[in-house]
């Protein structure tokens, strides 16, 4: 498969997370080979900021990357976005330090991407692939990662909370698929909500943006999107995640109860073990695939 980059620059302003004031992103197209990177305007110059899992400096809240100069939160989103639709190089003008928070899903975003357009680049896409089985966890946390030709997600989560519950999701991440995920909002408890609102922290969040869980239920008048919205953001959350290697990674995971912390530490050590469960390649189409359990959307609630 080619490379890919926008056909359109896209430009949108919309309340921070953290800050709860406007916050500017501009995405430009970029070169081929460039990958994506954030363009941090402050003060005085512009910082340069390329994902891998060692520029992620906090995962409270929202995934924050970083470096001794500056840096951009609220980057799971968009990275998931530009992930799932295989835009492989642009630039992300960041102006106010985070990415706007939306509507706490990466809907707006894809909608902005997709109206926006993509152009193929004459140069083959690169990828990491998984080439053995490596099962991470730590804290009741698993990602089981083995081979796979393609990118495949297998999602658990087990909350006590009884609006929450149990829920699954299985699903092989493709541009058509991702429709199935994008719209799921974040989501948080009330008591978590008034606890940074007494801090001064997530100034910008609000029924607007997230799902707000108490003990008896949703406090959003709207409700869900989905019966199973908490597993597919979830799952949003782990594309973004995985975004942060720095370049398309293929493989099929079981995640079992993760969150962007556990992740971020999967990712550095396939990244600094590279050697042992990695090979990188150029995405070359061929047949497709082998047969796996639970291959396509499933849903399973409990």
């Amino acid at each position: 498969m080619l490379q890919q980059t926008l056909m359109h620059a896209i430009n949108y302003t919309g309340i921070g997370l953290h800050s709860g004031k406007d916050v500017e992103m501009k995405l430009l197209p970029a070169k081929i080979g460039a990958g994506i990177s954030f363009h941090i305007h402050g003060k005085k110059d512009v910082q340069v900021i390329k994902p891998n899992p060692f520029v992620v400096m906090t995962t409270e809240l929202a995934t924050t990357l970083g470096n001794e100069h500056t840096h951009v939160s609220t980057v799971e989103h968009l990275m998931a976005a530009l992930l799932a639709l295989g835009v492989d190089n642009v630039e992300c003008h960041i102006f106010g330090k985070e990415i706007p928070i939306m509507d706490g899903s990466a809907l707006p975003i894809t909608n902005l991407i997709k109206k926006a357009g993509l152009r193929s680049q004459y140069a083959l896409r690169k990828v990491a692939k998984i080439t053995r089985p490596f099962l991470f966890e730590a804290n009741g946390k698993t990602i089981n990662a083995r081979p796979y030709d393609g990118f495949y997600v297998d999602y658990t989560i087990d909350f006590p909370n009884k609006v929450i519950g149990k829920q699954r999701l299985a699903l092989e991440i493709t541009p058509e698929t991702f429709d199935e995920i994008a719209s799921a909002r974040t989501f948080g408890f009330m008591k978590e909500v008034e606890y940074l609102h007494s801090k001064n922290l997530a100034l910008g969040g609000s029924l607007a943006n997230a799902i707000v869980v108490d003990d008896d239920g949703i406090m959003n008048p709207e409700g869900l999107r989905f019966a199973d919205e908490f597993v597919r953001h979830k799952i949003l959350d782990f594309v973004g995640d995985m975004a942060m290697f720095g370049m398309p990674l293929q493989g099929a995971f079981e995640v079992r109860c993760s969150g962007h912390q556990h992740n971020n530490q999967f990712l550095r050590e396939i990244y600094t073990h590279s050697d042992q469960y990695l090979s990188y390649e150029e995405l070359i189409p061929e047949k497709r695939k082998a047969d796996i359990p639970y291959l396509g959307l499933k849903t399973a609630l409990a």
